[in-house]
């Protein structure tokens, strides 16, 4: 099932999220969502605080990208109660986008690579590095799940200058070919 898309402004964005167990009611069906939602949407990440929901719970499907990025390449993970247990102090800045902030991309300086821990949808544990665009999808939903979209990692003056679309996205003042909320 399609899901509506949380957008800027929605405190659902805002809130803090908690971790879930093995016994979260629907799980399976929800990520299952969540992938679809992400698919229809075109992207390659979707955090649930994006579809309204406060837990520790995101999607990643960057395979799409693996022509250009060798690491995305059957990057396809649910990520569970995630942690980064370490990052590089290198960073790379690019731009991003986000499906909560149609029609705004900005330059983010991230982790070159982050350590993680995370469960995945069968509540197995695990723990890997995860290097190059990958860690940028990672963090960037990552960021999500501790009540961060990528606006609040640019500079004053970017915000300021991207204020007024910021602002009509609110409002409820964009097109966008998927379902928002």
């Amino acid at each position: 099932m399609i899901l509506p898309i949380y957008v800027y402004g929605q405190s659902a964005l805002r809130k803090p999220t908690e971790e879930i167990g093995p016994d979260y009611e629907g799980l399976k069906e929800l990520i299952d969502n969540m992938y679809e939602t992400m698919y229809n949407a075109s992207g390659v990440g979707l955090a649930a605080p994006q579809i309204g929901l406060s837990i520790r719970l995101f999607v990643v499907d960057a395979d799409v990208m693996g022509d250009e990025y060798e690491e995305c390449k059957g990057f396809k993970r649910a990520f569970i109660n995630p942690e980064i247990t370490n990052k590089s102090q290198e960073t790379v800045s690019m731009e991003e986008g986000c499906l909560s902030l149609p029609g705004i991309n900005e330059s983010v300086s991230r982790a070159k690579w982050v350590e993680v821990r995370y469960q995945d949808e069968n509540m197995q544990e695990h723990e890997e590095k995860i290097e190059g665009y990958a860690a940028r999808v990672f963090q960037h939903e990552y960021d999500h799940l501790e009540g961060h979209v990528f606006t609040d990692r640019i500079s004053p003056l970017r915000r300021q200058l991207i204020k007024n679309k910021l602002n009509n996205i609110a409002k409820g003042k964009t097109a966008c070919r998927y379902k928002t909320k």
